[in-house]
């Protein structure tokens, strides 16, 4: 006979009757009050959203602020009385915010509560609690022009007195991130010291090294702010935004630990980086034309392709940018939201609920779409399924991971997706990668070496081969070319130097670098035969879109772009 163990038996009755009282409130929400319920266990809770309302009141009142997102704030109630809406409504309107009521479980609101002892704990040591206000940190971006004027003022910021100086240094590092327009925030614990680095346009900068002592009040501030756990040494991730009137910028923050603490970075999120133009992003005007005419179809798939950090997402959204009408529903599925956009629905993927890509865009399918926006197909599931939504009368735009546009169709083969139904289903793979633009005001006009002519004229004879006409890129063959067909020596290139206005690197931001395969007669032809890449590239040189390394050629010969810098991400030498 086995013994009663009671401690356990206590605990199955105190979790069962959690459960009926969540069931029990998410009836009277819904039956009696009209509110909609939410677990806030299944939830993260926002540290900035309990400053909103002291703890004190808070439990007084049976109330917990729990998410701040813009100026809207979400209030988890227990008891709901017309009473308690209008004093709450008159305390958070004084503050600026817009509440909007949810109704919750005790359990709820005691997890919530117990978030407030982090808030105090982190107020009452050396770090100070100044809320970041982005009018203020627009303001000191005023004064930084250069990344040798963030370091200037980090210094002055770590030799000043200020009653809270922790935070002061925290605002000037994301002024300063802002005004040089950064993407990434980088602060990485040594043996000695702690050093602050800044991605520009793709590549770290080294800023400044502080002490230990500073870089473990920067961590706990920061950890606070994301509402993470300050004693905890694994890895987080955590999110704060930073508000203004009608604009919130949104830092993106990770901790992961190392030999001698935590690698903090912190990525910037900011609404006006996305908001680019499908013609300021690079693409050359014949491809242009073809996918403006694609992505404005009633049906089919679009798949932009490429690595990590190549701008696959930013090219997805000028595409939702150029196509948005109030006459059509948009939904994307994303992993995570990077970006908010204005009148498109946008849902955020879950894997440990089980609300995954292909989850949600079954999901998505049942609101009626007429275009989806799929962040990543990367299973069997998720293809079938976009795949069958593009038969079916919506435009899918995705991205997938493969090399090239060529790659595109044996990927999605492999994945499971019937060759046959594919046929009709793809419209167009596009290829991308993201290089440094030279600086227009120091960039330097060389004669090419040996080597760097026969990498040119390798290209330009393939363009030659397949027909290109140079004149529609701004390319004069005659420069390349002698009149017996070999290469000519009048052609110039240009390099980096360095000067104020780009910070002393030689390029000032990025553009990209493109290929694309329209899905058209020949193409379709092959498909069922599950052709190779090399199959695939051979029968699309006759659509007469450059490939990326012609692309990429052709941004150099215009000045755009360096030699070196194409080079680095794409292989010129390859056929």
């Amino acid at each position: 006979m086995s013994d009663f163990d009671e401690e356990k038996q206590i605990k199955q009755l105190e979790d069962l009757r959690k459960e009926e009282e969540e069931v029990l409130v998410a009836s009277l929400a819904e039956s009696k009050y009209s509110l909609p319920y939410v677990d806030l266990y299944r939830l993260g809770i926002d540290n900035e959203a309990l400053r909103a309302i002291a703890e004190a009141d808070a439990r007084e009142m049976k109330v917990a602020p729990f998410k701040l997102f813009g100026k809207n704030i979400y209030i988890a109630v227990r008891t709901p009385s017309e009473d308690l809406f209008n004093t709450l409504k008159e305390a958070m309107e004084r503050k600026n915010l817009t509440p909007t009521f949810y109704m919750v479980s005790s359990a709820s609101l005691n997890k919530v509560w117990d978030r407030y002892k982090e808030i105090s704990m982190a107020e009452s040591s050396a770090i100070g609690s100044v809320d970041i206000s982005l009018p203020v940190l627009r303001e000191m971006a005023k004064n930084i022009q250069h990344i040798q004027d963030v370091e200037k003022l980090v210094i002055e910021a770590l030799e000043g007195n200020k009653t809270h100086k922790i935070s002061h240094l925290l605002e000037i590092i994301l002024a300063g991130a802002i005004a040089i327009k950064a993407s990434d925030i980088h602060i990485e614990p040594e043996k000695d010291r702690a050093r602050l680095r800044l991605r520009l346009d793709g590549v770290l900068q080294d800023i400044h090294f502080f002490g230990l002592d500073v870089y473990r009040l920067l961590n706990s501030r920061i950890k606070l702010l994301s509402g993470m756990k300050l004693t905890s040494k694994i890895a987080q991730d955590g999110r704060f935004g930073i508000m203004e009137e009608k604009e919130e910028l949104s830092i993106r923050t990770s901790l992961i630990p190392g030999a001698y603490g935590e690698s903090i970075v912190m990525r910037i999120l900011d609404p006006k980086s996305i908001q680019v133009k499908l013609e300021e992003i690079g693409i050359e005007p014949f491809l242009f034309s073809i996918i403006e005419k694609e992505i404005s179809k009633p049906n089919g798939m679009i798949l932009v392709t490429g690595p990590t950090g190549s701008g696959k997402t930013t090219t997805l959204y000028a595409f939702l940018s150029k196509i948005y009408s109030p006459e059509i529903k948009i939904i994307t599925i994303e992993d995570p939201i990077e970006y908010h956009l204005a009148g498109i629905t946008q849902t955020q993927t879950n894997d440990e609920r089980g609300y995954t890509f292909v989850e949600g865009l079954r999901s998505a399918l049942r609101q009626d779409p007429d275009v989806v926006m799929v962040g990543e197909i990367r299973d069997r599931e998720t293809a079938e399924t976009a795949v069958q939504s593009a038969l079916t009368g919506h435009i899918v735009f995705s991205t997938l991971h493969t090399n090239n546009a060529a790659g595109v169709i044996p990927r999605l083969i492999d994945l499971g997706v019937n060759p046959k139904i594919l046929v009709s289903a793809l419209s167009l793979s596009i290829a991308q990668r993201l290089v440094r633009k030279l600086c227009k005001f120091c960039k330097k006009e060389n004669t090419p070496t040996e080597q760097e002519n026969k990498i040119i004229n390798l290209v330009l004879n393939s363009m030659k081969e397949e027909g290109k006409d140079f004149s529609k890129y701004g390319v004069d063959p005659a420069v390349w070319f002698s009149a017996k067909g070999g290469s000519a020596s009048g052609g110039k290139i240009f390099s980096p130097v360095g000067c104020d206005k780009c910070n002393k690197i030689g390029y000032s931001g990025r553009i990209g670098i493109f290929e694309a395969i329209k899905t058209d007669e020949a193409i379709e032809k092959i498909i069922p035969e599950n052709p190779s890449e090399h199959e695939i590239k051979k029968v699309a040189r006759n659509q007469g879109i450059l490939s990326m390394r012609q692309d990429g050629i052709v941004k150099v010969l215009n000045g755009i772009a360096s030699l070196a810098e194409v080079q680095s991400v794409v292989d010129l030498s390859e056929e």
